[in-house]
């Protein structure tokens, strides 16, 4: 899914969504209202959001990980496996394909042990039973399935909540008002520009995506991406000073064909251009064609990291289940 520009401000369009918004957020208040929630044996730290398409959740959820494993804690991932077909796995960067446990779970094993399973409870218990003291939840805020401790909001501070109304209207999940009720801290990526910190007296925290600086590059660049907001990656690539010539954006967990990646290879070579996409997509990319395609990396840069540690560690503390550790 592509995200629709009439989501970023309010229109003719979005005025003849809004009763449908209104059935969604409905929906989306009645489930989390009448299914019960399994308490796991240890310590849920939750990265949300509660706007469709990319706000950053997965590099939060990664830093968040490598935080928890400074602290001497084992932390596992939980992800539903959009796009897969195989549940209740612990993944396999060497066996599973992006076809089968989905491509962000492959990204996120990259970083520390991860369970696949839309049902958040048997997959917080499988986690467990593997060795995990904590779980990371990357997504699923709305899902009532597992009880969160630490529920944090990831917020693209451009970009805000758009034009502020729930899908199909807009890009909300659900509300901002009934949203904020269930978390305990908000995290905004980049400058609030839209006044997010103003709405909230959670505790807020900062952060920036920073990209790894491409090595052996050509500075003219062909890029693809199948993320939520593909002209974020691009604007990346240019901070880099790479001369992005050419762009090709693809629904969000596409999973690429061989013949699209030739193409897309053919055509970075005839105009000697040098080929770049997201880590995301990197990871569906078949071995044999990697050599041919670069990838971006990045990660989250907090402003406060020590202030951010303090805060999870605090929070676990306040828990009774709170895991031992290692």
């Amino acid at each position: 899914m592509k995200t629709p520009r009439f989501w970023n401000e309010k229109s003719f369009i979005s005025d003849c969504l809004l009763p449908f918004g209104d059935l969604y957020d409905l929906a989306t208040r009645l489930r989390l209202k009448l299914k019960s929630s399994y308490k796991a044996k240890c310590p849920v730290i939750c990265v949300g959001n509660i706007t469709a398409g990319g706000t950053g959740k997965t590099p939060v959820s990664l830093s968040v990980a490598e935080m928890l494993q400074q602290m001497g804690y084992n932390p596992f991932f939980i992800s539903r496996g959009y796009g897969g077909r195989i549940h209740n796995v612990v993944v396999n960067k060497e066996v599973h394909t992006p076809q089968q446990v989905g491509d962000e779970p492959l990204l996120l094993a990259e970083c520390a042990p991860t369970v696949v399973n839309p049902d958040r409870a048997s997959a917080a218990r499988l986690a467990i039973a593997h060795g995990a003291d904590c779980l990371v939840m990357d997504d699923g805020f709305q899902n009532p399935g597992l009880y969160k401790d630490i529920s944090l909001l990831v917020f693209d501070g451009r970009y805000g909540v758009g034009n502020g109304r729930v899908i199909p209207a807009g890009p909300l999940r659900e509300t901002f008002d009934e949203g904020i009720k269930r978390a305990q801290a908000v995290v905004i990526l980049g400058e609030d520009k839209t006044g997010i910190a103003k709405r909230t007296s959670l505790p807020i925290f900062y952060a920036e995506v920073k990209e790894e600086q491409p090595q052996n590059a050509k500075r003219d660049v062909l890029a693809f991406a199948g993320i939520g907001h593909p002209e974020k990656f691009y604007n990346s690539l240019a901070k880099c000073g790479l001369n992005v010539v050419k762009t090709h954006n693809f629904p969000d967990h596409y999973f690429y064909t061989r013949a699209e990646l030739n193409k897309l290879i053919d055509e970075a070579k005839n105009k000697d251009l040098d080929i770049f996409t997201t880590s995301k997509d990197f990871v569906k990319i078949p071995l044999s064609l990697r050599k041919e395609i670069k990838v971006l990396n990045i990660k989250v840069q907090w402003q406060d990291k020590d202030k951010f540690m303090l805060f999870l560690q605090s929070a676990f503390k306040d828990k009774t289940n709170v895991a031992t550790h290692r």
